[in-house]
């Protein structure tokens, strides 16, 4: 073959030559092929803008001869890897194929199809991502490998699902009779198969009837909790491209998750599994269960009544693992595991951790966390000690979004500011030895940096320690708002700041000279001027510089004209322009519209939760809100979805946050007495 002529995905980076290379490579080895032998080829054709370089269709007729060849060892791989070069053909369409890797594919057709009944399982099962319609069904029928079988039903159910909404493709009659025969599959298997294989049938037929698995809820309780049918599940349940089989614990997750349409249906599932796996004292199915209500908890606020108890009973399981994920529940209720306080102490000492999930932390650490969630002076002894464990001989640490996990350092200490004269000791005696083992401030100083601006005059302990640091340009900026922070106690300190160490960008002067005069008190007009040049600057943003101006109150009078144009026509910061505009005029009038939009736009699809914690400000600071804003607060307060965009802890965290400023906007004089009145 003559590959000079043809181009791989990536040329710059994986020349042609690599192609026949690795195919060589592949026929060379027999036997003793592996997947890893395919790699250079998933690197060399595929594009990354999508669809597939000219080296595909040369490739093919030598990637469908090795799948076929009994003797290579690496057919599965191989046939995966003609399932992706196949899906990423048709995700082009013909406009992103050569017209030659179409041919070539119609050509090798009859080889590849055969595949689905090649004497190996593990190949028929890998081929299912290959088959049309009617070649699934004719293999449906004479499949008899429980395996292949298992995935080849999950299969027909989302195919039958797509070709019934797929207009135009074929006759409709033929699309009907392919749904009707799928139909009539499940029907038969949902009657006469074995339990494992039911529960494929109803997650195969939610893809045509979401509400299939609702109707079908008895079945698939009694099939997850039957301790007998348990290794069924990994002798059978295997997937193509998924390298290892699904456990009881991985359909369980799965089958949830289906019925979350209808949240009361899905919490009830949920519930009925945790009474399930109580007769049986099924640990596995414990920590599916804490998994899915912790899953419901940082979506809706109404999952709350329904998780307490369900945690609550499962704090004192033999299982570490439990008990870790249940006491993290109880954490994220609080207030509302205030009757649980004393069942989560007796908990402090405990040593017991996940090794299932690999949740970092021990139980201990989360009841700790929860107590001091609760106010309850038991979790404060020991809690600086055991936030900064992880962090005490490691660099880094990893998390999946979405997952339970430890919550940061300075979001546990951040609103524990009553009790500063205790963690604070605590917390500079960690940063001296973290200083002394590595000789530099490593992410410790970051955290007591953000602590110490959350307690501001109750930090003051911490002067000392953090104000060399205006000469490092890692931290000045952050210390310069610790002292702002600090209030009088830090006003002795307004020359230092003048002199901080900065990287050279406008933006950071403006602070800094604004932040002086904040800390010493009177002004030489150096930061009101710098800020005004800055505000009028068109080719910088000016949201910072507004955001600060707006201290200045009627002494910035000169700027207003700026500022309404900002506020009026900006795409981002428009609350800030508007509260700015307020400060420097001393009318609302202007102002509340653009807050009032920010907030009535927040009830259709706008997630932009940061807009809204902006104008809840504005709002706040002004000390009035408009008739229309209240309304679509209340509308926006009844919402049972978390208020964030995270699906983690913080969800419960920022939502409850946001609930509170939402309220606190609502307790506010209306603007037109009339109007709130009627309102």
């Amino acid at each position: 073959m003559d590959w000079s002529r043809l181009r791989t995905g990536v040329p710059e980076h994986h020349p042609v030559k690599e192609v026949p290379r690795a195919l060589r490579r592949l026929v060379r080895r027999g036997p003793a092929a592996t997947g890893e032998d395919c790699y250079p080829l998933y690197s060399c054709l595929f594009a990354p803008g999508g669809g597939l370089p000219s080296a595909a269709a040369t490739a093919l007729p030598f990637l469908t001869a090795l799948a076929c060849d009994p003797a290579n060892g690496a057919r599965v791989a191989l046939v995966e890897l003609l399932g992706a070069l196949d899906g990423a053909a048709r995700e082009a369409g013909d406009e992103g194929t050569h017209a030659a890797w179409r041919e070539e594919w119609r050509r090798q057709g009859g080889k590849i199809t055969a595949l689905l009944a090649d004497p190996a399982p593990s190949v028929r099962r890998a081929a299912l991502l290959l088959a049309d319609d009617d070649a699934l069904l004719r293999r449906w029928n004479a499949e008899t490998d429980p395996a292949v079988r298992l995935p080849l039903l999950l299969a027909l159910g989302p195919r039958a699902a797509s070709t019934a909404g797929a207009p135009g493709t074929g006759s409709g009659g033929g699309r009907r009779r392919f749904a009707g025969a799928v139909e009539a599959v499940l029907s038969r298997v949902l009657r006469d198969d074995e339990p494992v294989m039911k529960v494929a049938a109803v997650i195969a037929r939610a893809s045509l009837d979401r509400d299939a698995p609702l109707r079908h809820a008895d079945l698939l309780l009694d099939v997850l909790a039957d301790p007998a049918v348990r290794p069924r599940f990994e002798r059978i349940w295997w997937l193509p491209d998924v390298e290892m089989p699904f456990t009881r614990d991985d359909v369980a997750a799965w089958v949830s998750g289906l019925l979350d349409h209808v949240p009361p249906a899905a919490l009830s599932f949920v519930t009925r599994l945790a009474e399930a796996a109580e007769r049986t004292a099924d640990d596995g199915l414990r920590r599916i269960v804490l998994d899915e209500a912790w899953r419901h908890l940082v979506l809706r606020r109404s999952a709350a009544p329904t998780v307490l108890p369900l945690a609550a009973r499962l704090l004192d399981c033999a299982d570490d693992c439990v008990r870790l994920k249940a006491a993290h529940l109880l954490a994220m209720l609080a207030p509302d595991s205030g009757p649980y306080a004393d069942r989560l102490a007796a908990l402090l000492d405990d040593p017991g951790t996940d090794e299932i999930s690999w949740i970092e932390g021990t139980v201990g650490d989360f009841a700790r966390w929860a107590l001091v969630r609760l106010g309850d002076p038991r979790g404060l002894p020991g809690l600086v000690e055991s936030l900064w464990a992880p962090h005490r001989e490691q660099f880094g640490r990893s998390w999946v979004e979405g997952d339970p996990r430890r919550p940061e350092m300075h979001e546990v200490l951040a609103p524990l500011r009553e009790h500063a004269d205790v963690l604070l000791p605590a917390l500079l005696e960690e940063v001296r030895q973290d200083h002394e083992r590595h000789g530099d401030h490593g992410e410790i100083m970051g955290t007591l940096l953000h602590v110490a601006e959350e307690w501001g005059p109750d930090a003051l302990p911490v002067l000392p320690v953090v104000l060399p640091l205006l000469k490092d340009t890692r931290y000045s900026l952050r210390v310069v708002d610790v002292l702002l922070a600090m209030g009088p106690g830090a006003a002795s300190t307004a020359s230092a700041v003048r002199d901080a160490a900065v990287l050279d960008h406008p933006g950071n002067h403006h602070r800094i000279a604004w932040a002086a005069w904040r800390i010493a008190g009177g002004d030489d007009g150096t930061a009101l001027r710098l800020l005004g040049e800055a505000v009028h600057d068109e080719h910088a943003s000016p949201y910072g510089p507004i955001h600060l101006l707006s201290d200045f109150g009627p002494a910035a009078a000169a700027h207003a004209g700026r500022v309404r144009e900002v506020m009026e026509n900006a795409e981002y910061g428009r609350a800030t322009a508007a509260v700015a505009l307020w400060t420097i005029t001393g009318d609302p009038g202007a102002a509340l519209p653009v807050l009032e939009q920010a907030v009535v736009r927040f009830t259709g699809d706008d997630d932009r939760y940061g807009d809204l914690a902006e104008a809840l400000r504005g709002f706040l600071r002004i000390g009035t809100v408009t008739p229309a804003a209240r309304r679509a607060l209340r509308f926006i307060a009844a919402r049972d979805l978390r208020l964030s965009n995270h699906r983690d802890y913080r969800a419960v965290l920022g939502d409850q946050e946001l609930r509170s400023a939402i309220a606190a906007v609502l307790a506010l004089p209306c603007r037109g007495v009339a109007d709130c009145d009627a309102d």
